[in-house]
């Protein structure tokens, strides 16, 4: 098998209908323009976030060569059964012409950026009127930024819930660990795990996805974006068997003797586990150590659990009641929910807690499926979509305007998007009277704006941190 046949062939990375399409434009066709945006959702805002990672890893320098073409030809002949249908001296035009370098431009708001929805957040457009087909042939590859701004922007909506709690009753600074990845296993492939992973980060700071750390670091120039503690799972407490639970529960405490150290303890009794393990056997060793046991429950409903095992913890360890008048543990425990998180249960089980008269400042989060897969592109309903064509030096409006569907109506025309009294709008790109928030990122194969991590935290930090 050549090694042309994989994922770094760029002839491939596209819906088998659009390898078509160079036919179907009108005669006279030189310049497609299209356009990205979220039309609504689950979220009034975007984060936008992932587009320099597929900018880097798909698109830039020379990503086109004789090589490629050939397998590209050899499969589709196949795959459509007709060899002619492959636009193959489209793809050696790039090569001829452009030393295999994609001839398109792309403008996007910087990353990080937090839009509302419907307004225009990247474009793109072809630099050779011969490579007018380019343009929507990259969508497939392009709109999976969807991925990473949904993923983005849901866990910065979480923060907003958390950060309200934590005002409410407790102490707003401790929001960066508030939520922690758990979803490397969750997720469809090890590149999803990247970019959500990476995503999350961009609004905490605790994660377990490894991939979304080395992403950070290798496309967005971060140091280290994530980190993670010492924790046990299910295999390492109960190989010790049932009844020795409580020597395994030990054996974490004198393996990690200080620092913050997490155990699931659920494994069995959760509620005897932590009356009669944490609270009783072990309560003088938790007391004594430099550092912070965090308890793990990982069954049952979370808002009856949680509460209970707070009610549990405080008749054992005592606690103290803050400012704010809500109860806080010692230092030394605390308890992560890391099971059933979503966006609507984190809300239930922060206001049963603060009903319950507890802080939030007890009580961690973890989430996985909920954070990184329980979601697709209708989440905020992604699209891509033409708005502009020159045919004949001419250019001319492009929309859709389907009867069935309002909701799917497209912008038309060239656009930007500006800020009107610190508001951001998408105008016509006729409307010059204001800089255009959307900037050139991409040109003929060169990367021309990049973000580090940094920033882009910046840009996405919530108002009341």
């Amino acid at each position: 098998m050549s090694s042309a046949l994989d994922f770094d062939n760029i002839t491939l990375l596209t819906d088998s209908y659009k390898v078509t399409h160079y036919r179907q434009y009108k005669p006279g066709t030189q310049t497609v323009y299209s356009y990205l945006e979220s039309r609504g959702g689950a979220f009034e805002e975007t984060v936008f976030f992932g587009l320099q990672y597929f900018l880097k890893r798909y698109l830039c320098g020379c990503v086109v060569t004789a090589e490629k073409i050939d397998v590209a030809e050899e499969l589709y002949s196949a795959h459509f059964g007709d060899a002619s249908l492959f636009n193959r001296g489209g793809w050696q035009h790039i090569i001829d012409r452009h030393g295999g370098r994609l001839p398109v431009t792309i403008k996007a708001v910087p990353e990080g950026t937090v839009v509302p929805v419907s307004y225009v957040l990247m474009t793109i457009e072809n630099t050779d009127p011969e490579c007018y087909w380019l343009t929507n042939y990259l969508e497939t590859l392009l709109v999976q930024v969807w991925y990473g701004c949904t993923v983005a922007s849901q866990s910065r909506e979480m923060k907003q819930t958390i950060l309200r709690y934590l005002d409410e009753t407790g102490d707003p600074a401790l929001i960066d660990f508030k939520l922690h990845d758990f979803g490397f296993r969750g997720v469809s492939s090890v590149e999803s795990a990247a970019v959500g992973g990476a995503a999350h980060l961009v609004n905490f700071l605790g994660t377990d996805t490894i991939a979304g750390i080395v992403l950070a670091k290798n496309y967005y120039s971060a140091s280290m974006p994530g980190f993670s503690i010492p924790a046990a799972e299910h295999s390492t407490i109960t190989s010790w068997g049932q009844e020795h639970e409580a020597a395994a529960m030990e054996n974490m405490l004198d393996q990690f003797p200080d620092g913050l150290v997490a155990v699931v303890s659920d494994s069995f009794d959760i509620f005897t586990a932590c009356r009669e393990i944490w609270g009783n056997q072990l309560k003088d060793k938790v007391l004594g150590r430099e550092g912070t046991v965090v308890i793990r429950p990982d069954s049952g409903d979370p808002s009856t659990v949680v509460c209970k095992l707070l009610d549990i913890l405080g008749e054992a360890f005592g606690s103290e009641t803050n400012a704010k008048g809500y109860r806080v543990l010692p230092p030394q425990v605390r308890l992560i929910q890391g099971d059933g998180i979503d966006r609507q249960s984190l809300g239930e089980i922060l206001q049963a807690v603060k009903a319950g008269g507890w802080s939030a400042d007890n009580l961690a989060f973890g989430s996985g499926g909920g954070l990184l897969q329980k979601l697709n592109r209708d989440t905020s309903k992604y699209a891509f979509k033409c708005s502009s064509i020159t045919i004949d030096d001419e250019d001319h409006d492009v929309f859709k305007d389907p009867i069935t569907d309002t909701g799917k109506k497209s912008k038309r025309g060239r656009l930007r998007l500006v800020r009107q009294d610190g508001q951001l709008m998408t105008v016509a790109d006729t409307d010059t009277s204001q800089s255009n928030e959307l900037m050139e990122v991409f040109r003929d194969g060169d990367l021309l704006q990049e973000y580090s991590f940094g920033e882009i935290r910046e840009r996405a930090a919530c108002e009341n941190e």
